[in-house]
């Protein structure tokens, strides 16, 4: 992999950890679930994130936000659809 495929590829992945940090922050998740996060670069230049060991019940409040999220989502999709 290339220089620039790595800066390319370290800055998505820093971009993704940040926005995930404010949307746990937005969830009032202490900092210290957010210190957790990890942006990483595999060998072929993915961009990923790292998200560590959490405690159970910040995943299920995370998972609950994704839950509430998708609703939202598949509500507006449908009453777009119908023209309400």
């Amino acid at each position: 992999m290339d220089m620039q495929t790595w800066r390319n590829s370290r800055s998505r992945a820093d971009n993704a950890t940040n926005a995930l940090r404010e949307a746990l922050a937005a969830l009032g998740l202490p900092e210290r679930v957010q210190q957790h996060l990890r942006p990483m670069v595999t060998h072929s230049g993915t961009p990923l994130v790292h998200v560590g060991m959490l405690n159970a019940e910040y995943i299920e409040q995370i998972a609950e936000a994704l839950r509430v999220a998708a609703e939202l989502r598949t509500a507006t999709t449908t009453s777009q659809e119908t023209g309400s």
